[in-house]
């Protein structure tokens, strides 16, 4: 998600660019930004922009894109001047920060921002980037990530012992949920100046392993962004998993993944805690495999250790059979009860479709 979007690609981004530099738009050319903004019904139901308020809306995010100018530079992103990310600030960053801002504002306490992406869709990368942007609007955002909760070394050592097939953290099973729940209540319980432990994990500790680091004190938290790669994912029948897709094959995999299926029940309670999910996924969920390669391929490049790509393959393949994209994501795609924003991903990793399930227009 951090990878600019090409300019010749982006239909306003010269027009957007003149604006940074000083040229005032005429009444045709904002026109013509709504317009383009309504091109996209799904995308513009998403973010409320109507023919009605089209306008103000487009004027507010003209404002900030402008003085966004001014701290481009301290964004979590790869050296590139602005105008090679218009693409992703208008369609995206910028509109998104706005819809984080209402949702504060029309409540008493912090928002809690759930966020699922699966690998190399730039969920942490986004949430660094809304934590800039909101920062600079005024409001103190914080990232907590699901692997932040896992179980302790110890724990998983002994979970492994009842359950062999855990021998990687990240499934259902492989979280503290009580410590999340714990952790988002006293966030929203917390008062002005009370400080607030946020967990951490540190995946360096035992060899890899990983364990839970001394916690991060925060406090005056207007929004929280929760993220995971399967945070906010609900159970699904368990008749699916008879005909389920690759790499779900054989008998033992259809059991591990009906036995996942019954553990992500468990964390319900804790998808009960957010005020909105946002689903980031890749247009074909295999793309996550090629990019998790060619980041592994990156690393090698710069002298460092990475993973084989067979290592990559059994890695990935582990976690579509505890939770597959096709089974588990394509169902958060068309909910609209407990999704609010749907961002599919493409080969470039730049945006193909922004909309809200509830608000598609098919």
């Amino acid at each position: 998600m951090a990878d600019p979007i090409n300019s010749t690609d982006f239909a306003i981004a010269p027009l957007l660019a003149a604006y940074l530099t000083g040229s005032a738009l005429d009444d045709a050319q904002r026109q013509q930004l709504l317009a383009w903004e309504l091109a996209d019904p799904s995308q513009a139901a998403a973010w409320g922009i109507t023919p009605e308020n089209g306008a103000a809306q487009l004027e507010e995010r003209l404002s900030w894109l402008q003085t966004l100018q001014a701290h481009h530079d301290t964004l979590p992103l790869p050296p590139a001047p602005m105008e090679r990310y218009l693409g992703l600030y208008w369609r995206l960053w910028l509109p998104l920060a706005l819809t984080l801002k209402r949702a504060r504002d029309a409540q008493a306490g912090p928002l809690i921002q759930g966020v699922l992406g699966g690998q190399g869709t730039g969920k942490t990368t986004l949430t660094l980037i809304l934590q800039h942007i909101l920062q600079v609007m005024g409001y103190r955002a914080v990232g907590l990530s699901i692997d932040d909760i896992y179980k302790t070394y110890r724990d998983r050592q002994a979970l492994i012992q009842v359950d062999p097939r855990l021998r990687w953290r990240g499934p259902p099973g492989t979280h503290d949920i009580d410590l999340g729940m714990a952790t988002l209540t006293q966030i929203r319980a917390a008062g002005p100046g009370e400080a607030v432990a946020l967990p951490r994990f540190d995946k360096s500790l035992h060899g890899g392993e990983g364990d839970r680091t001394d916690p991060e004190w925060v406090q005056d938290i207007d929004i929280l962004l929760f993220e995971g790669w399967f945070l906010g994912a609900r159970p699904i029948e368990p008749a699916q998993f008879d005909q389920a897709p690759e790499p779900i094959v054989t008998e033992a995999d259809r059991q591990f993944a009906r036995d996942m299926n019954a553990e992500l029940a468990t964390y319900l309670p804790l998808w009960d805690c957010l005020d909105r999910l946002m689903v980031l996924c890749p247009a074909d969920y295999r793309l996550s495999k090629q990019w998790r390669k060619d980041a592994e391929h990156q690393m090698k490049a710069q002298g460092k250790t990475g993973m084989s790509d067979a290592t990559i393959d059994a890695f990935v393949e582990y976690f579509w059979c505890a939770l597959h994209p096709e089974l588990f994501i394509a169902a958060l795609k068309r909910d609209g009860e407990h999704v609010n924003l749907v961002v599919e991903i493409d080969r470039d990793r730049t945006p193909r479709a922004i909309y809200s399930p509830a608000l598609a227009i098919i």
